[in-house]
């Protein structure tokens, strides 16, 4: 019978699961990246020698072909990934020029991320319970309750010792995380091993370089709790709709949290930032005074122009 090894089943369920170009290109990278250095002994026939047009000659064994061609492949897709990548960080410097606030959902593979992805954006992504349902990023715009959007992104769950060749592959689209404002941490509070999931998320952000950019952890799946829960700060069920406004709360009071409190008055002079400072600001208060100016009070970016100029109105 064929026999597998741990990473080989990840790089097959990966395989399964890949929906893209870009996430076919990047498990097949890593398969190619794994296979490489254990084509020895995968059979005699790798032993036979070849020949003909455009290999070394009469001399040149199965495995150094195989080799060869594997080295090819690797080195044809590289460049098409390079390409992608390219075209995202171009898309991620915009999104950041525009200075939109941007969210990662992240966590231990099946934790129940595009679950909650789907329920604060009311997008349609792929869930189910089941390892890796997520393997391709993806972005939606949030419109908060009190005032202000972030951009969400939906990403490949993590699992423990994930394999070097396997998180290299997919390190574009792990990126979305380092590039973000604020990572949502899911944890699948059902599993009676969640705090090592929780010590293995965290230690792949590490690798990433991510492990500064603030968190806010929630613990998901309360309906499933077992007896191995010691309780957490945030506790949610992503299918109870209850929850997901709790999660929306607790995300709002966390941005703001990190950014920077505003309070300023508008003289009637001054209204054309009015617009811009309603779009910018987080948990936004407003009131239009006597004279014709209006009171803001909110949350927003200073590493805007928008910042600079509305501190000379601060009261």
């Amino acid at each position: 019978m064929k026999l597998i090894d741990r990473t080989q089943l990840i790089l097959d369920i990966f395989a399964s699961r890949a929906q893209s170009r870009e996430g076919k290109l990047q498990v097949e990278l890593a398969q190619m990246n794994y296979l490489l250095p254990r084509l020895i002994g995968q059979g005699t026939q790798l032993s036979r020698l070849g020949g003909g047009i455009g290999t070394r000659g009469p001399g040149e064994t199965k495995l150094e072909s195989d080799r060869r061609h594997i080295k090819r492949r690797i080195d044809e897709i590289t460049k098409q990934l390079e390409g992608t990548v390219a075209h995202r960080g171009r898309y991620r410097e915009r999104r950041k020029e525009n200075r939109v606030f941007q969210v990662a959902l992240v966590g231990y593979t099946n934790a129940g991320k595009s679950t909650i992805f789907n329920r604060l954006t009311d997008a349609d992504t792929y869930e189910q319970d089941e390892l890796f349902a997520t393997l391709d990023p993806l972005t939606r715009e949030l419109e908060l309750p009190r005032g202000g959007k972030v951009l969400i992104t939906d990403t490949v769950g993590f699992i423990r010792d994930l394999p070097t060749k396997l998180v290299a592959a997919f390190r574009s689209t792990l990126e979305e995380v380092v590039g973000a404002d604020l990572i949502l941490h899911v944890i699948d509070a059902s599993n009676p091993h969640y705090l090592n999931q929780i010590d293995t998320t965290n230690a792949v952000l590490e690798e990433l370089g991510a492990s500064e950019v603030p968190q806010l952890e929630v613990y998901n799946k309360k309906d499933r709790l077992t007896e191995d829960f010691v309780g957490g700060p945030l506790l949610i069920s992503a299918i109870a709709s209850e929850d997901i406004v709790t999660l929306t709360g607790a995300l709002e009071d966390k941005i703001a949290d990190i950014l920077t409190k505003v309070h300023v008055i508008l003289p009637v002079t001054a209204f054309e930032h009015y617009h811009p400072a309603k779009e910018a600001m987080y948990r936004l208060e407003e009131s239009f005074l006597d004279d014709g100016s209006v009171e803001l009070v909110g949350y927003m970016r200073e590493d805007t122009r928008l910042y600079a100029t509305l501190k000379q109105f601060e009261v």
